[in-house]
């Protein structure tokens, strides 16, 4: 079974940093993309930032500058640092996966439970 556990959530002030973390575990051949994605109260799932197992990113416009996605191959991590927060960044943040369970398997996601990051004076 597969899961993915984040870390890192809190409570922030505007303008300060938060560094998120999120692993995974369980059985499977190899892991393709990984990510974040954050859902604020009564507004839609969004992607904040995703990379690839080779290493390249993609980040939504609101985020560009400020936060920096990386993974750590070897321990089938992804991490997300936030800098520069704002009020408009809370939301509950997860962490997602792209894998295959086993040689030759399609590809599957996986998604982790979540971490609350409050961004608030």
């Amino acid at each position: 079974q597969v899961q993915l556990v984040e870390s890192g959530g809190g409570l922030v002030q505007p303008g300060g940093s938060l560094r998120l973390s999120c692993a995974a575990s369980g059985s499977f051949f190899s892991i393709n993309t990984m990510g974040w994605y954050r859902q604020a109260p009564g507004k839609a799932r969004e992607l904040v930032a995703v990379v690839t197992s080779g290493g390249s990113t993609n980040y939504a416009d609101s985020v560009k500058g400020r936060f920096t996605i990386s993974r750590d191959n070897a321990k089938n991590m992804v991490y997300l640092q936030m800098n520069s927060l704002k009020p408009e960044d809370t939301a509950v943040y997860c962490c997602n996966a792209e894998l295959r369970l086993h040689l030759g398997a399609r590809l599957s996601r996986y998604w982790g439970q979540g971490t609350q990051v409050t961004v608030s004076s």
